[in-house]
């Protein structure tokens, strides 16, 4: 099966994060592939996958990353496809940086940036589902199943632990 969300990110270390989208992805039965595509130590990678991206049949990019948090920004540069940012929490400064260098971008080069951490990972996997359900209405059925299942699992009364 043709993967249709690419999630990429900047180190191994960003996995941890990033396994969040992939999850959402995989419980919504979303095809997708997970690659290492460094900004900075693997600039080559990040070019051949932007460039390639939609030839080999990807729809939306989930693009994780730390720190300085280029790759987002610099993936948006190389494809015309919607990319997804994930500021990954960094030790330092709690992923702080990471969430100012991914919504600073340009004009023309957008990036949709979600919350830090696995929240915004989770999310930026229920954007990707949200925007492949706008031509599938399979994916739509599914993804309004799974709202209506989450929104059933809240009480409407507080209890006691």
């Amino acid at each position: 099966m043709t993967a249709k969300v690419g999630i990429i990110m900047g180190s191994q270390s960003d996995w941890s994060t990033m396994k969040f989208a992939a999850e959402v992805l995989d419980e919504l039965g979303v095809s997708h592939e997970v690659r290492i595509v460094s900004a900075h130590r693997t600039p080559d990678r990040l070019w051949e996958y932007g460039k390639t991206a939609i030839d080999r049949g990807l729809q939306v990019i989930i693009a994780g990353a730390g720190g300085a948090a280029h790759l987002p920004g610099m993936m948006a540069s190389k494809t015309r496809l919607p990319v997804i940012g994930v500021p990954v929490e960094t030790r330092s400064l709690k992923g702080v940086d990471s969430l100012y260098s991914i919504l600073q971008m340009p004009r023309g080069y957008p990036v949709a940036t979600m919350a830090i951490g696995a929240g915004g990972a989770k999310n930026a996997g229920l954007m990707a589902v949200g925007i492949l359900a706008l031509s599938d209405p399979d994916l739509a059925s599914r993804l309004d199943d799974w709202r209506a299942a989450l929104s059933a699992s809240i009480p409407e009364e507080p209890v006691d632990d």
